[in-house]
């Protein structure tokens, strides 16, 4: 017996050390897509990851990226383990970079999400959506990050494919940026019309009131679910646990000063505390991507109709999942 029992201790000693043991993180890069210049949200975000790092023990460094993709390409290579993107950008990175969504920001009004927009200078002739889908070749136009909910899957989805129109026929010159430089290319009339959201607008009329005065806005899309914060899945679970509490207490637990300066901070990100969330609040941009992806292959004369069509077939079958789902699962 003795024998036997020796036997299945070595045997289980042997099991433990065969099983990889993740070593739990001690540092994070947190990753911050590019919705204006660095400085900008160097300046917002600072205070925010300093806290961060005091409250979970961890040590937090700021990834910016010149783009959207290169956060998502830094969450796909191990250099992003945290990041706070767009919807259609953390769709992309739970799709490509292993992902998942696990907190939501909520906006500091309390909006249940945003709305991206069309701008014009302030004495432009545009009025109107109608007006830039006249698609003469006549205007400049500067489109969102390819990876952008609102400055580029929003208006492709419900001004250029429900319309049936594809902006490089429409236009004089299409150009991609974000949303701070676009802004500004209107202010300076480099370009005729551009697309942003209502965040942004929000953030310039504060940080630059004059800029601000020579934009209006011709058109406003349907409401865009609030941004996510995704992690990189692999993270150990001390590590979740970690940014868990402090994103869901931040702003909400403590002393009544110390909440009052959280809060303070959030506002600066124009954000009020978090909510918790999941991939799920990704289902209405998949819905939003497919029935793009439908109008194009309607609109494209290059594929045969039987290709066409069995295309098609496939996209409504997502469609309709993801339709289902909506109804099943909450979004957050």
């Amino acid at each position: 017996m003795n024998m036997l029992l020796k036997g299945l201790a070595a045997t289980a000693i042997a099991a433990t050390l065969a099983t990889p043991v993740l070593a739990e993180t001690t540092e994070i890069n947190f990753g911050i897509i590019s919705t204006e210049s660095q400085s900008n949200l160097k300046t917002i975000w600072d205070p925010f990851l300093a806290d961060m790092g005091k409250k979970t023990g961890l040590k937090i460094n700021a990834f910016f990226a010149s783009d959207y993709a290169g956060v998502i390409e830094g969450m796909r290579f191990g250099k992003v383990q945290i990041a706070w993107v767009g919807n259609k950008a953390g769709m992309e990175a739970v799709d490509r970079a292993n992902a998942e969504v696990f907190a939501q920001s909520v906006a500091v009004g309390g909006e249940p999400g945003y709305w991206g927009l069309l701008l014009a200078p302030a004495d432009s002739a545009l009025t109107s959506a109608e007006d830039v889908l006249k698609c003469d070749k006549s205007l400049n136009f500067g489109l969102g990050d390819p990876n952008s909910t609102s400055g580029y899957l929003v208006p492709m989805t419900f001004l250029f494919a429900q319309n049936g129109k594809d902006p490089k026929e429409c236009f004089k010159t299409v150009t991609n940026a974000n949303h701070e430089t676009n802004a500004m290319a209107v202010v300076n009339k480099h370009v005729d019309v551009a697309t942003n959201n209502t965040e942004n607008m929000m953030r310039l009329t504060k940080t630059n009131p004059e800029a601000a005065a020579k934009i209006k806005v011709i058109w406003k899309s349907p409401l865009i679910p609030s941004d996510p914060i995704v992690w990189n899945k692999e993270l150990d679970q001390p590590t979740k646990d970690k940014l868990v509490a402090f994103f869901m207490g931040y702003g909400r637990q403590g002393t009544p000063e110390q909440v009052e300066a959280e809060r303070g901070v959030l506002s600066g990100l124009q954000w009020a505390p978090f909510r918790p969330s999941s991939d799920a609040q990704l289902y209405p941009i998949r819905i939003m991507e497919i029935t793009k992806a439908m109008f194009t292959l309607k609109g494209d004369d290059k594929i045969s109709a039987e290709e066409k069509t069995a295309k098609l077939k496939e996209l409504e079958a997502e469609k309709a999942k993801y339709d289902a789902l909506l109804v099943k699962v909450p979004q957050a």
